[in-house]
């Protein structure tokens, strides 16, 4: 096999590496950067996808020092053991949407809690929906860690995937599945490269300083860690990213790049590891070489399924039309696609997280990006990949690390598999002839039914490979990427209609019209209004939910269940309004620096026309759902907008929902109580007519919009 790497071409940069080695697995990973960093004395600066300071860096002791086992007082004791230490935190900028999902408050656990020098920032220079999917870590500009684990909950695991393993749990002591991932770690000039790329990205992304690469000062001491053995010495790194196209910055494929050409360059097999497989031209490029007559083996090995419901139904069906493509094409039987089996009895499958590939055991690559669309041309990845050329150490130390990990995932020894390697004519017929075993790899079919790939849409809206152009609609006040299509808001109302349909079916021709007494709700509901304390009690409750991002649409529905449309409709206002003035002085007490953390890049969009249009802005945004509630509040409180602007605009804006939720919410009531055609039939009209009602106002606040451009 010829070079592969081409710097400019399929790789940013090749530099060289005085030591590297693969970290198979969090349990490893985790604690070699704990050793680096407490081994820090310029530089650390850690970036990734998600970065959790409460994660447990060793499980169950190990510690051989007295610094702390969690990443966020980690980086704090050596912060502040250090004057001359520096470090630096970059986590995608996931929005308040995601913050469910992720740690509560990082701005807080990783800046304002710790040290000063110790700087935290969410990265959200990248467009609508992309994300910053590098993982990188990099200690004093001499040592880099990059691959697929980020420095989050749920990553941590052992080599051996115990089915239970007490140490396997999240910050808050929740056990999740084995989890598997691979990182690569370097010195000498790839660190060094690994330093100013990780630079170059806080720069883009951070408002606190920029910072240079800093090479002056040398170094009396080594950061390698203790617990990781060198593999490789003296070889070529190449770096290869993905970048999109934004604002002034030209999009980067070196990725999917260095993917074709290193399938292109495959002679005897091709090995990967990925958690997707839906990107197209990498898809094309494995078709065209399994339907050579002597092209070379393709073995995957894939999670049995990706995370939850929402990937399965999504990632999962992608993965099924290009794995169609793949088996059409293996006229040859050369194809092998696998999920590592960890347990029959209960069924137990390894979630494989891992991007890596090795190509005939002379190019190996260990990274941040999927064998998906976006990881080719729409998230920022970053991946690391060596070449044997004519090294023959280098070509053993590739072929050691790929047994290792078909070693792991077989549950077998490495020496087992060398050995089926060398008595068998091919890798597949070694991989085949040590399956079986309760912990083995098992065929992965990857079918899903034909009634949910019919629901899935094309790849190019689930996985794109290029920023998507948002509409024109309402542009002058949030963007339109912010945007929900009016069609939206109908089917709301008619999925509504349904379960009103549903309920009176239920209500009239089932058992539950035994119990389920519109008359009785109607007797609780009264006596909740003849309480004394009912209105401050009512009113602090929608500042209480209000805060809490609870959706304020579905505190007007109940509102007007309880109280009726007249006094409910009172109660609404009059509770939505506090609501939203108590977001208001929230935001206005964080600041725009705290609430940009949380609200994402959407904040000065929304606050530069709250301030030019303050009154029109704040009825649009509560007529038009660009953002949650409680986010458009908190924004803006650190806008210009005058409070009483605000106040006006956002009682006025709140009408006409408010008057459309209890016109249909009567209607709804009297359906349930008299579920007849004349009732059904009038509750229709009223859908329609609401329905209708709010999609001419937006539209005109549309137009009204766009005569302001």
């Amino acid at each position: 096999m010829g070079r592969v790497l081409e710097e400019g071409d399929n790789c940013w940069r090749v530099a060289r590496a005085g030591r590297a080695a693969f970290i198979v697995d969090g349990e490893s990973y985790f604690r070699a950067v704990r050793e680096a960093v407490r081994s820090a004395r310029r530089s650390v600066f850690l970036v990734g996808w998600d970065i959790h300071s409460e994660l447990e860096l060793i499980r169950n002791g190990g510690s051989d020092d007295e610094l702390p086992t969690a990443l966020g007082p980690l980086l704090d004791a050596v912060a502040h053991e250090r004057p001359e230490l520096d470090i630096y935190i970059l986590s995608w900028d996931f929005a308040m949407i995601y913050a469910m999902e992720r740690e509560f408050f990082p701005q807080y656990k990783l800046r304002w809690k710790s040290h000063d020098r110790v700087r935290f920032c969410l990265d959200g220079e990248h467009p609508l929906g992309a994300s910053q999917h590098q993982k990188i870590v990099v200690v004093d500009d001499c040592l880099a860690f990059c691959g697929g684990l980020d420095l989050s909950q749920w990553r941590w695991d052992t080599c051996e995937h115990r089915v239970e393993d007490e140490r396997r749990k999240d910050p808050k002591g929740k056990s999740y599945p084995p989890f598997h991932d691979v990182q690569m770690v370097v010195d000498g000039e790839a660190a060094v490269a690994l330093g100013e790329l990780v630079r170059e990205r806080w720069n883009l992304a951070s408002s606190i300083e920029s910072v240079d690469v800093d090479l002056e000062r040398e170094l009396a001491h080594d950061p390698w860690p203790a617990s990781i053995t060198t593999e490789l010495e003296q070889v070529d790194v190449g770096i290869a990213r993905t970048l999109p196209d934004y604002e002034s910055r030209d999009e980067v494929r070196e990725v999917e790049r260095l993917y074709l050409d290193s399938i292109a360059a495959a002679r005897r097999f091709i090995y990967f590891e990925n958690q997707y497989l839906s990107s197209k031209r990498v898809g094309d490029a494995l078709v065209a070489r399994l339907e050579e007559p002597e092209g070379p083996e393709l073995i995957a090995i894939m999670p049995e399924k990706t995370g939850g419901w929402l990937e399965q139904h999504t990632m999962d069906v992608l993965r099924a039309r290009l794995l169609r493509r793949l088996r059409e094409a293996d006229r040859h039987d050369r194809l092998r696609v696998y999920f590592v089996r960890l347990s029959s009895e209960p069924h137990v499958a390894l979630m494989v997280h891992a991007k890596i590939m090795v190509v005939d055991d002379e190019i190996v690559r260990v990274g941040s990006s999927n064998l998906s669309n976006r990881s080719m041309g729409f998230d920022s990845e970053c991946d690391l990949a060596i070449e044997s050329a004519e090294s023959n150490d280098c070509r053993a130390a590739i072929t050691d690390f790929r047994r290792r990990l078909l070693a792991e995932h077989l549950g077998v020894s490495v020496e087992a598999l060398g050995s089926a390697e060398e008595e068998g004519p091919s890798l597949v017929q070694a991989i085949e002839s040590l399956r079986g075993g309760a912990r083995t790899l098992e065929p992965l079919s990857g079918e899903v039914s034909d009634e949910v790939d019919k629901l899935v849409p094309d790849s190019k809206v689930l996985d794109p490979e290029k920023p998507v152009e948002p509409e024109d609609l309402l542009a002058s006040f949030v963007g339109s990427e912010d945007q929900k299509p009016a069609w939206g808001g109908l089917a709301k109302f008619g999925l509504l209609a349904l379960g009103v349909f549903a309920l009176a079916a239920l209500w009239r021709w089932t058992p539950l019209g035994d119990w389920l007494d519109v008359e009785n709700l109607a007797a609780i509901g009264e006596w909740i209004d003849q309480r004394p304390f009912t209105p401050l009690l009512l009113l602090a409750a929608y500042v209480v939910a209000g805060l809490a991002v609870i959706p304020i649409t579905l505190l007007f529905v109940a509102t007007v269940m309880v109280f009726g449309p007249w006094v409910g409709m009172g109660y609404a206002l009059a509770g939505g309004e506090l609501a939203a003035l108590a977001a208001f002085g929230v935001g206005h007490m964080l600041g725009r620096d705290t609430v940009s953390r949380f609200a994402g890049s959407r904040v000065n969009r929304i606050s530069r026309k709250l301030s030019d249009r303050g009154i029109l802005t704040t009825i649009t945004l509560r007529i038009v759902p660009v953002a949650p509630f409680t986010v458009v509040n908190v924004i803006a409180g650190v806008s210009d907008i005058r409070l009483r602007d605000f106040a006006l605009g956002s009682l006025l804006g709140m009408i006409p929902g408010v008057l459309a939720v209890a016109f249909l919410t009567d209607r709804i009531v009297v359906s349930l109580r008299d579920p007849s055609s004349e009732s059904i039939t009038t509750l229709i009209l009223v859908v329609v007519l609401v329905a209708g009602g709010l999609f001419g106002l937006r539209r005109w606040l549309a137009r009204d919009a766009e005569k302001q451009i």
